[in-house]
């Protein structure tokens, strides 16, 4: 079985969710269900057929969420220097347009790119590995080619 490789937030996160979902909704979907019932009727009984598809979801997620938690290999960052490698956070400058990013390089499961968080399987994570401070790398992306140059890599 393959590892899944996180960060120790990224695991903490994934922990988190499990523990609510556990904990908290499908207790909550059992009593919805169970208050559905009570109404009679269950063929032509929306509540209990959205509280049925609720509980679906909720234990999908469960059985995702156990299945990545006990795949995962968790990496400390903070412990890492050097050249770009998982975990690293990356500030880059777009060779084009000058704007500024930054990314930390993350597994699959925690991937956001909203909050900076770049899947190692990307493109750009792909073309960043190995690198350092400095380099410019060239990346083929659905627009076209860009290019960025690595201003930064910190381990935090």
């Amino acid at each position: 079985m393959e590892k899944i490789l996180m960060t120790r937030a990224g695991f903490a996160q994934l922990d988190e969710e499990l523990r609510v979902l556990r904990s908290e909704e499908r207790p909550a979907v059992i009593r919805a269900i169970a208050e559905a019932r009570e109404h009679g009727d269950l063929s032509e009984n929306a509540e209990y057929h959205a509280a049925r598809e609720k509980q679906s979801f909720v234990e999908g997620r469960i059985k995702e969420l156990e299945g990545l938690i006990s795949r995962a290999e968790v990496i400390d960052p903070a412990k890492l220097s050097g050249s770009v490698k998982f975990g690293a956070t990356v500030r880059l400058v777009d060779e084009d347009s000058e704007e500024e990013r930054t990314y930390q390089i993350v597994g699959e499961a925690e991937a956001d790119l909203e909050r900076g968080l770049l899947n190692i399987r990307s493109p750009l994570a792909r073309a960043l590995i190995g690198k350092d401070e400095g380099d410019s790398v060239e990346v083929v992306t659905p627009g076209g080619q860009k290019g960025y140059e690595i201003l930064s890599v910190e381990y935090k």
